[in-house]
């Protein structure tokens, strides 16, 4: 969905730098991506550091769900570390200075570290579920070593996936003399290739994991509902194609609103720190742990 939407913002791109009536979205698209995406290098690599630093020093025989959270900072952590070539690229102007290996590779491993952070969320979600839903059975179904063999097959079919970002390169635009990257193809036969598979890509990395998610919490809330209900003998609540053509003014404004939307996008791999403190099974108790050994290393080191 994120690709579909960078295509989109970048293909009216073109268009924007001939109409003289409105402002470009080129400098307003410079301004915020290389300061959002730097606060969201800080803050994400601070967060899941420390969220991974906690889980691999407490790692003994760990539960599925903690295996879950450790490929999702990992995940994380290397999708915050490509942020700062685009930083360098939008402070540049859209210059882009770096070869094109690192061009190609850099938003490879973005968007395969984005899809594998959403796909770690749908397995916790669907460990969640089994896990209050069906508690004896989650017992035999879910173990460490399938646990393992999860973490493993969503990594290999994201990189599977995502090998259509490898191929957008960097090239030299005729009319700036600018070489950039993190663009679509200049021709329209490639820029229509790019948009079906960005349709693939929607569906098979946004909208089947968001079902999933969803389908889960569902049976997730139906079944605390009917045991708080069952254990107080009330009875169970009940829940209840592109667009036409717009002016130029209005694409601009368009554009400005799919800028700040992917901003949120990406500041979500500062959010999971949270998840991991709020929702993780045990992780309280193991930053606790962590802790506790980190005094009484010091303890040791002063005697």
């Amino acid at each position: 969905m994120l690709r579909n939407v960078v295509v989109q913002m970048d293909r009216s791109n073109f268009t924007s730098h001939h109409n003289s009536t409105c402002d470009s979205i080129d400098d307003f698209r410079n301004q915020v991506y290389s300061t959002v995406y730097s606060l969201i290098t800080v803050f994400a690599l601070v967060g899941n550091g420390f969220a991974l630093l906690v889980l691999v020093r407490t790692y003994r025989q760990s539960p599925p769900f903690h295996i879950y959270m450790l490929n999702l900072a990992v995940s994380d952590i290397l999708c915050v570390s490509t942020l700062p070539f685009r930083v360098m690229y939008y402070v540049n102007k859209g210059q882009w200075d770096y070869g094109d290996f690192l061009c190609r590779i850099s938003s490879y491993a973005l968007y395969v570290n984005l899809y594998c952070s959403i796909y770690f969320m749908a397995v916790m979600s669907v460990t969640r579920f089994l896990a209050i839903v069906y508690p004896v059975k989650n017992i035999h179904l879910v173990t460490e070593r399938r646990a393992r063999c999860v973490c493993f097959g969503v990594w290999v079919l994201i990189c599977l996936m995502s090998v259509p970002f490898l191929m957008s390169g960097q090239y030299v635009d005729p009319e700036t003399n600018k070489t950039k990257c993190f663009e679509p193809p200049q021709k329209i036969t490639g820029i229509d290739s790019l948009v079906k598979l960005n349709y693939v890509s929607l569906a098979l990395g946004f909208l089947i994991p968001f079902l999933v998610i969803l389908i889960c919490y569902v049976g997730i809330i139906r079944a605390l509902l009917s045991r708080t209900a069952a254990a107080t003998h009330y009875p169970p609540a009940l829940f209840g194609n592109p667009g036409p053509d717009h002016d130029p003014c209005e694409t601009v404004a368009m554009q400005k609103y799919v800028v700040v939307t992917l901003c949120l996008a990406a500041s979500n791999s500062c959010f999971d720190p949270m998840l991991y403190f709020f929702s993780g099974e045990g992780f309280r108790g193991r930053m606790s742990s962590f802790k506790q050994s980190f005094r009484s290393k010091r303890l040791q080191e002063k005697t």
